[in-house]
């Protein structure tokens, strides 16, 4: 699913910043991990503006979703839902169109992938 959200993301014009494979990771050290595995990604634009509100989005930034398969073999995409972004770094009415943008590239690229959306 990482691969189909990658490749929805450089589609919609997103730079992907790197992936983590933490199933592969688990098991280059004898561990067991069902399928999971992150894609960072986002545009250095948009997350520049929310820098310039509030300096301290950047440890959010960029951008992440978390691709995991659950006990029954259920797929999920976790991200972290901009408003908590917005709440956790007191960003004010100067990010509100860019936090409005990721809403709505998240919702469309979950859509694009066809996978059912958690947030935090």
């Amino acid at each position: 699913m990482i691969d189909r959200l990658a490749e929805a993301a450089g589609a919609a014009g997103l730079q992907i910043f790197g992936r983590i494979d933490h199933s592969a990771n688990a098991a280059e050290v004898g561990l067991e991990l069902r399928p999971t595995e992150l894609l960072i990604f986002g545009n250095p634009r948009a997350g520049t503006a929310l820098m310039l509100d509030q300096q301290t989005a950047g440890i959010d930034l960029p951008f992440r979703a978390l691709a995991w398969e659950d006990d029954d073999g259920q797929v999920w995409l976790t991200y972290p839902e901009p408003d908590s972004l917005a709440r956790r770094h007191n960003l004010g009415a100067r990010s509100a169109e860019v936090l409005a943008a990721i809403r709505q590239g998240m919702a469309g690229l979950t859509e694009s992938v066809s996978v059912a959306p958690r947030s935090d």
